[in-house]
């Protein structure tokens, strides 16, 4: 598959050279010059521009690529990337931070893919392993692995956690009700239909998470 990566930062050259080693191209884009020229040093394909402008992104051959990845520090920019990348008929997985409310998450949910918050997240597992919660999955995160957000649909909805048919080595470590922050859940929550959980879910059993989750 075909990826553009906007943001050549701590998040996206995790996401590029994962994706890489899974075998997978990908076209790395920013408009500063030292990132452009670190990621050719680490053997990307790149493109030194503004990820938020059509003229910059088209160089990619979008009609090629199978998703754009809006993983820069700045919101606006990631969203903008994305829209570019949706209307070209690409996956758009979108980046907020942290520190961004509620209220933004819900502005831009429902116009992309995937919203991502990899503070949030990894705080949620940090959280986790500091009391003692079973969270060993995290040393065995390979390029194998990857870190997704569902919605819970009507299929999963009404079940406990524990109780939800996962594959194997896919687990639940973060849970929000709708338009509410994640936290750690306890095995025993119960989950609502439009409430969100954070997964570790091997890449190849993405769709069987999704169908379980969301039916």
């Amino acid at each position: 598959m075909k990826f553009v990566i906007i943001g050549y930062g701590r998040v996206g050259i995790r996401t590029a050279r994962i994706l890489r080693e899974e075998g997978h191209e990908v076209i790395v884009v920013d408009e500063s010059p030292e990132k452009v020229r670190r990621a050719e040093s680490d053997g990307f394909e790149t493109i030194e521009g503004d990820g938020s402008e059509e003229s910059t992104l088209e160089q990619a051959d979008l009609e090629t690529v199978d998703a754009v990845g809006g993983l820069t520090g700045d919101l606006n920019a990631n969203f903008a990337a994305c829209m570019i990348g949706k209307h070209h008929g690409c996956r758009t997985v979108l980046r907020i931070d942290e520190d961004y409310r509620n209220d933004i998450y819900r502005k831009y949910a429902d116009d992309v893919d995937e919203v991502i918050y990899p503070e949030r997240l990894g705080a949620a597992g940090a959280k986790t392993a500091l009391l003692g919660g079973d969270f060993n999955v995290v040393s065995d995160l390979t390029e194998k692995l990857q870190l997704s957000v569902f919605r819970v649909g009507e299929r999963a909805a009404g079940k406990q956690i524990h109780d939800v048919d996962l594959p194997e080595r896919a687990r639940i470590y973060a849970h929000g009700r709708e338009n509410e922050s994640l936290t750690i859940p306890l095995p025993g929550t119960t989950l609502n239909e439009g409430d969100q959980v954070a997964v570790i879910v091997e890449t190849d059993s993405i769709e069987t998470v999704k169908t379980a989750l969301a039916g």
